[in-house]
């Protein structure tokens, strides 16, 4: 491979939205490849009817067959399908869901055979994925391609990270599927990606409660002192991670309590992501905790009703690629500084007696 810079993998999303438009809008300048290699992968037949409609002339790229090939300083794009397909701007299709898969797995291969620390993943719809395969979303399908069961749904930006214990599943189905267990596991593993990724050595997390007002002692539900309050006490400073709760989950994100935590941990998806969004829309970063590599995201959908106008925003799309790239750099820096961790030595006093000549002489 011939470059020096980190390399980082994009999927090319559903071809019927946003995807390749707000990716080329972010490739489409030049400091971009100052930092990274992209290497997007994708149908050229998208590529091309949207880099001619976003003005991407300029735009600098390689048509390579293998990632080996990927140079610095241009878009290396890696063709995913060879067989001819229609699309719609704005109109879902099964044929497009099966574009956006065939580009996913085409990534998740060299990921697989380790020529890939760091990707991103544009929006895509999981009814039309779903009309090939069982698909609940990028999440759970490439924590499962790469084995993990302990993964994290992360929100971020700036100021706010909130991760998930429960992602894509039916509200009727939260109460089933929360436990005690599940509470530690993914509080911990919330912990790790603060520690590790964010660079977060003491990390202070809010765990929200399930029911409202916490369930107010149990007047409106059972499960915080049964199930959840269990799975906080498990914890102990002593790990130097706090871990505080269970909180209400309208108090805590109507309060300045908020932003003295390095992340809130929500039991469901809309407890969550719905406050994240209203507060981080369009700057907020998708990432996956857990997994030997880096994924993020951006934190919108496919966007089918403005995607034959070319007018979407890349905010959150150039935010995930500059946040992948940051979260790997702490991560394999802080690899580095615990392989070459100094040995403990016990401090020792050292017995001196100043001389007059000594001072004279300073």
């Amino acid at each position: 491979m011939n470059n020096k810079k980190t390399v980082i993998g994009i999927s090319m999303g559903d071809p019927s939205g946003i995807g390749m438009e707000v990716i080329l809008k972010t490739l489409n300048h030049d400091f971009v490849y100052d930092y990274c290699t992209p290497v997007l992968y994708g149908s050229t037949k998208v590529f091309s009817d949207v880099k001619n409609k976003i003005d991407g002339e300029t735009l600098s790229y390689n048509l390579i067959k293998k990632i080996d090939e990927a140079q610095d300083g241009k878009l290396n794009l890696i063709s995913t399908s060879n067989e001819p397909f229609e699309y719609t701007l704005g109109q879902p299709s099964k044929s497009s869901g099966k574009q956006a898969l065939l580009a996913i797995d085409r990534m998740l291969k060299d990921v697989s055979e380790g020529k890939l620390q760091v990707i991103v993943t544009a929006p895509v719809d999981k009814n039309t994925i779903n009309g090939n395969i069982a698909f609940n979303g990028h999440t759970g399908y490439i924590a499962k391609h790469l084995g993990v069961k302990n993964h994290l749904m992360i929100l971020f930006n700036d100021e706010l990270r909130v991760g998930l214990v429960t992602e894509h599943i039916p509200i009727s189905e939260i109460t089933k599927t929360i436990t005690k267990e599940l509470i530690v596991a993914k509080a911990q593993t919330f912990i790790d990606a603060l520690r590790n990724d964010f660079g977060i050595i003491k990390p202070k997390i809010a765990v929200l409660g399930l029911n409202p007002h916490a369930g107010d002692g149990g007047a409106i539900g059972k499960e915080e002192e049964s199930i959840i309050m269990p799975a906080i006490e498990s914890f102990s400073a002593n790990d130097n991670a706090f871990v505080f709760g269970p909180y209400s989950a309208d108090g805590l994100w109507g309060s300045k309590n908020l932003m003295r935590f390095d992340g809130v941990l929500a039991m469901y998806h809309d407890q969550g992501l719905a406050p994240f969004k209203a507060l981080a829309f369009n700057e907020g970063v998708n990432f996956t905790a857990g997994l030997p590599i880096i994924r993020t995201s951006p934190d919108h959908g496919t966007a089918y009703n403005i995607a034959d106008r070319f007018e979407a925003s890349p905010s959150s799309f150039s935010a995930s690629l500059f946040s992948a790239l940051k979260l790997y750099a702490t991560r394999k820096e802080l690899e580095e500084l615990k392989a070459n961790f100094l040995p403990f030595s016990e401090l020792k006093r050292e017995r001196f007696r100043l001389e007059t000549r000594d001072l004279d002489n300073m």
